[in-house]
This record gives C-alpha cells, structure tokens and sequence, in this order.
C-alpha cells in the first residue's frame, strides 16, 4: 500500500533509480555487513531487494534478480562472502521482522 501522501512518490524516477543503484553498490562493496545483520538491524537485505525487484515487474528469476543485487551468482556470494549465522544473530533478525508492516510490501 502506498501512501498517497508520502513526498517520496514525487521524487523522479530518474533520481530514484539512482539512488536505487548506489545503495546496491555500496552494499556489494560492504560484504562485510552480512545479510543475517542487516536483517536484525532493519529488516531486509540484499535477498529483500532481490525480491523487491521482482516485485516491481522484473521478469527474471529469483536467482537472477539476487544476482543483480549480489554482483555475482548466489552460489558465489554464499561461499566467499557469507559467514555462518549466530544464534545471536538469528534472534535479532526474527525480533526485528517482527516490527516490519506489512503494507510496505
């Protein structure tokens, strides 16, 4: 559900699809903040965005939207860049979904 009344929805698309574009960067160029983290922290992560994509009319795959967002195969991703998950970790990540809203889906 978008809100009608958000100024985010005036912002070009142009403008947006850049933005879009410099956060996946970044967040290819930060490996080092795991998905499970940045799943406790707020929520979604690069996997979501892959999603997102998707979502948005993207007419590839899950396995092709991840890798637009991943910068390479998920398979790759996972063995050169993925650490296994804490307990900890797994914990903050449930606790934090649990404040996601389901209208921004």
């Amino acid at each position: 559900m978008t809100d009608t009344n958000d100024p985010l929805d005036t912002l070009e698309d142009a403008v947006a699809a850049a933005t879009f574009r410099r956060l996946v960067r970044h967040l290819r160029h930060r490996h080092d903040a795991q998905n499970i983290e940045l799943m406790g922290l707020a929520g979604f992560c690069r996997n979501c965005l892959a999603d997102w994509i998707r979502d948005a009319g993207y007419e590839g795959d899950k396995a092709q939207a991840r890798e637009l967002v991943h910068g390479m195969p998920m398979d790759e991703w996972k063995a050169t860049r993925q650490q296994p998950a804490t307990q900890e970790q797994i914990e903050a990540m449930e606790k934090s979904l649990t404040k996601n809203r389901a209208d921004l889906r």
